[in-house]
Parts: C-alpha cells; sequence; structure tokens
C-alpha cells in the first residue's frame, strides 16, 4: 500500500526562498533609511547646521528606545506570543511612522514652523537621562536634529523588531534545511541596501543642482512602503504553511518569564550576545561616518560639471552595473554546470572593476563606500553553505575579528599615507572597505544560525531579542562616541573634510581585538561543553 506524503510550501525549494526573498527585500529597504543620511553628513553640516556631536547623538537615537525602555525585550515578547506574522506587519507600520517624522524634521516645512521653535526651546534637559549622561537630546542640539531622533527611535523599535521577527521566519521556513546559507543570503540582500544608498541619497538630495536633504529621506520613505508591502505578502504566505502542517502560530504557546532562565543561564549564549555587539559596534556606526572619513583622508578634484561622470546617468548606470555584480556573484555559488559557473565569476570581477572604476571617475567618497557590500554578497551564501555541510562557526568568528582589527587600522594609519596620491589612496580605500564587508559577512553566516543550538525553540524570538538589545547598547553608544570624539579631537576645524578620524578608527579597532578574545573563549567552551557551534546545522 502506498502512502501519500502530505508535502507543505517549505518543502519546495522555490516557494521557500521566495519567502526568504519577501524578508530579505524587506530588510533591504529598510537598510537603506537606517543610513539615509550617512552619505550626506557634510550636507546636514552646511544645510541644517548639524555638527559632528548632533550627527551621532541623531544616529545612535535609533536604538535609544529599544535599550533604555527595553523595547527590544518586550518585541521579543511580542513575536513568540503573537507570531512571526503579526509582529512583521506591526514592524513596517512602525518603521514608517518614525520614517515620515524624521523626514518632516529635515524637510524645508519643518523650518520656521512652530514645532521648530517649541523643540529649539524644550527638550534642552531631560531628567534622570541627563544625570546618567545617556540624554538622547543635549542644549544647543538643532530642533531639526531632535526632531529627527524622536522619528529615528520610532523606526528603530521597528526595524529591530523586524529584524528578530526575519530570522524567526528563517528559522521557521528553514529548520533543519540550508539554515546558514538562508540567513546569509538575506543578510548579504539586504546590506545591498547600504550601497544603494550610498550611490541614491546624494543623488537626491542634488538632484536638479538644487540641494534638499528632505529629497533623500522622503525616498527612504517611499521603498519604507514597499517593505510593509512585503511584509503583507508574507502574511498570507506563512498564514498557508501553517494551515498546510497544521502548525499553530507562536501566540498558541504561552510565553512565561521563567523560559528566559535557560537563555541568561548558557555560558554561550553570552558569549555569543557579546561579539554580536562587539562585531556590529565596530560596522554599523563606522558606516554612518564612512563617507565623511573618505572625503577626510582621500583626496578628490572636482569633475567638470559638463562631463559625464558629473551627469545624473551615471548613477543609474553604475548602480545597473552594481546589481549585475552581485547577481553574479550570487549565481555563482548555485551554478551546476563548471562553464556557466566560470563565466558568471569573471562576469562578476569584470563589473566589479568597472563599478570601482567608475566610482573612481566620479571622484566622489559615497560611490567609493558603496562598494562595501559587494564582495560579502559572493561569499556570504559561500560561508553559510560551509557551516551547513562543515561547521566551524565559532573558527569563522574569530577569523571575522582579525579582518575587524587589520581594517580599521588601515583605515587610520595606512590610508591616510597616500593623502594626495589620487589613484594609490583609492585602491587601499576600495580593498580595505571590500575586506571590511567580507568580515561582516561572517557573522550571519555563522554567528545568527548558532542560536537555535543554544536555546529552546519556543523561546528564540525572546533569545534572538535579548541579542538584539544587546546589541543595541552598542549601536547606541558608538555613533554617539566616535561624534564626540571627532569634536573633541579637531576643536577648531570648520571644513567637515578636513577631519581627523585617526582617534575613532583605533578605538573601532579595539572592539575588533575585543571581540577576537571572546571568539577564542567561544571555542573553548563550545570544546567544553559540546555546545555544537562547530558541527555543521545539516547532518
Amino acid at each position: 500500500m502506498t502512502q501519500t506524503i502530505q508535502k507543505s510550501l517549505r518543502d519546495s525549494a522555490g516557494i521557500r526562498w521566495t519567502a526568504l526573498l519577501l524578508l530579505a527585500f524587506a530588510m533591504f529597504c529598510s537598510y537603506i533609511f537606517m543610513d539615509i543620511l550617512s552619505p550626506i553628513k557634510d550636507l546636514m553640516l552646511s544645510e541644517r547646521g548639524w555638527d559632528s556631536t548632533s550627527f551621532g547623538t541623531m544616529q545612535g537615537s535609533e536604538t535609544f528606545l529599544n535599550v533604555f525602555v527595553f523595547f527590544l525585550i518586550f518585541a521579543g515578547i511580542i513575536l513568540d506570543k503573537m507570531g512571526v506574522r503579526f509582529t512583521a506587519i506591526l514592524s513596517g507600520t512602525v518603521m514608517l511612522v518614525g520614517a515620515l517624522i524624521k523626514w518632516y524634521a529635515v524637510s524645508d516645512a519643518f523650518i520656521g514652523s512652530g514645532i521648530e521653535t517649541w523643540f529649539t526651546n524644550n527638550l534642552n534637559h531631560i531628567p534622570v537621562f541627563e544625570q546618567l549622561g545617556v540624554s538622547p537630546f543635549f542644549k544647543g542640539m538643532p530642533a531639526s536634529a531632535k526632531v529627527a531622533s524622536c522619528g529615528f527611535m520610532i523606526f528603530g523599535c521597528g526595524v529591530e523588531m523586524a529584524g528578530i521577527t526575519v530570522s524567526r521566519g528563517i528559522v521557521k521556513w528553514f529548520k533543519g534545511r540550508e539554515m546558514a546559507l538562508a540567513m546569509g543570503s538575506e543578510m548579504a540582500l539586504a546590506r545591498l541596501g547600504v550601497a544603494t544608498c550610498m550611490i541614491f541619497s546624494p543623488f537626491f538630495a542634488k538632484l536638479g543642482g538644487h540641494i534638499s536633504v528632505g529629497r533623500s529621506v522622503a525616498f527612504g520613505v517611499v521603498l519604507l512602503c514597499i517593505a510593509l508591502i512585503m511584509f503583507i505578502v508574507y502574511f498570507f504566505m506563512d498564514k498557508k504553511l501553517d494551515s498546510q502542517t497544521g502548525e499553530a502560530e507562536e501566540k498558541d504557546e504561552p510565553f512565561k518569564i521563567s523560559d528566559l532562565g535557560q537563555i541568561l543561564t548558557s555560558s554561550g549564549f553570552w558569549l555569543v550576545a557579546l561579539l554580536c555587539v562587539l562585531y556590529y559596534s565596530a560596522i554599523f556606526p563606522f558606516q554612518k561616518y564612512a563617507v565623511n572619513m573618505l572625503q577626510c583622508n582621500l583626496t578628490f578634484t572636482e569633475v567638470d560639471p559638463n562631463s559625464f561622470w558629473a551627469g545624473s546617468t551615471v548613477t543609474i548606470v553604475q548602480y545597473i552595473i552594481m546589481l549585475v555584480v552581485a547577481a553574479a556573484a550570487f549565481s555563482f555559488n548555485f551554478m551546476k554546470k563548471p562553464a556557466m559557473k566560470y563565466f558568471m565569476l569573471c562576469l562578476a570581477i569584470v563589473s566589479l572593476v568597472t563599478f570601482c572604476y567608475m566610482g573612481y571617475m566620479r571622484q566622489s567618497a559615497e560611490t567609493i563606500f558603496a562598494v562595501f557590500p559587494l564582495l560579502a554578497v559572493g561569499i556570504t551564501p559561500i560561508l553559510g553553505n560551509y557551516v551547513d555541510h562543515k561547521g566551524k562557526a565559532a573558527t569563522m568568528l574569530v577569523l571575522g575579528s582579525l579582518l575587524l582589527i587589520a581594517c580599521h587600522l588601515t583605515f587610520a594609519f595606512i590610508l591616510p599615507i597616500f593623502q594626495g596620491n589620487g589613484a594609490g589612496g583609492v585602491i587601499i580605500a576600495y580593498v580595505t572597505i571590500l575586506v571590511l564587508g567580507a568580515s561582516f559577512s561572517l557573522v550571519p553566516a555563522s554567528l545568527w544560525p548558532s542560536v537555535p543550538k543554544l536555546v529552546d525553540a519556543k523561546v528564540i524570538g525572546s533569545a534572538y531579542a535579548l541579542i538584539f538589545w544587546i546589541q543595541n547598547i552598542g549601536l547606541w553608544l558608538f555613533p554617539l562616541l566616535i561624534g564626540k570624539v571627532l569634536d573633541n579631537t579637531n576643536e577648531g576645524v570648520q571644513d567637515p573634510t578636513k577631519y581627523d578620524y585617526t582617534a575613532p578608527l583605533v578605538m573601532l579597532a579595539g572592539l575588533g581585538v575585543a571581540a577576537l578574545v571572546l571568539g577564542l573563549i567561544l571555542k573553548i567552551v563550545d570544546k567544553k561543553k559540546g555546545l555544537g557551534l562547530e558541527e555543521p546545522n545539516i547532518k
């Protein structure tokens, strides 16, 4: 007698990866908005009067509510109680609301408004938070930066909620399958948002020869509308999956505070969480200042305003080439025929060189830093596939720390030597940025898939939330620290392209050293306690 095996949506590779694509594209849009002002830091000074401290305070505000009001912890509880579907749409809505507030704050409509007057005269002293030294505002902070901070706080609640929701969703669709590959691929696509932001944020701000920083933020708002649509489509896919498998949404599993005990008493969990905060604190805050750092350490010549390189067409062409690089590098990992495999590899390399050449010819720091995620797109699937089949996740984290240290020290001490050497400095910058992006790809490929090995399935949402909360402490603190260190080590410097970035970069390299030490300790703990971090996901 033949028994019919009932298959669900996740048994189909095409549908399973379609679900991943929806989640990844939503995060792609959120990553663009996260750094939408980073490539135009100099314009925020000239157009809105934001110094480095104001800029850093605003950038750090993204995580303020997550850290100090414990919103991320509540987000994890919501995720465990209400499930992936509800939390995904909630996070998309919250992101959009916060983005709209931030857009208004930097728009021309804000200038001279009653809201500007009120924020100028108020919120200069925040009791308790000011005494603790963690106030999200300070006396003299521009009103537009204060309101933008408020919007970014709300956006930050949504984006971090989306992050843990997407991680939980990937576990749901890929557990027992190619989970590390899926998580790495999701993050690789999401990080293309960084390149997109670097290319298009200045493009929209300077469009038509009239500078408007509000246009850049409006571009991000439109993308977040698309992200919300992606979450809505995912809602119906996920609901269909549960109807096929008979699985109850997570809200039917009652959440107990006592369940957190098994998370908090796990030494492996704490090591992974601390590694996460060190990695992300050395990368995300750096992204917010990277363009300005390149402006300060590279020598650019003015491009003829009538040339192709100064026009708007080159922006579209370069972005298309970037997509070719990403698609070819990513597809290379999945080609079965050797001829097609190496064709994709050659196409990716040629396109990458072309992309870099165009960035050099445009003589702009933002288009140079746009190369940041491109190598990661190609190698993240390789790393994820390796972890799935061979393991060695903890070893990869150690390797990532070493690369992190080397890159930040190169930016601090080697890149300034080449100032005045146009081509030489750009080449050093390109190589270092590519390697830094590649080192960062080790995190989603090895760290995130390790979490399900450390905690029970019913509290994965809470475990991810706790890690994200700890991570957010660093993401709040270090943009603020970088801004303060910049202002304190560059007193009297009025030109935003003349800052000395040595001190902040050494500070970030120090985070890499701390991550290296923790990575080595994690390897020892894993071997002693048999956590399985060095073992493959697919057995």
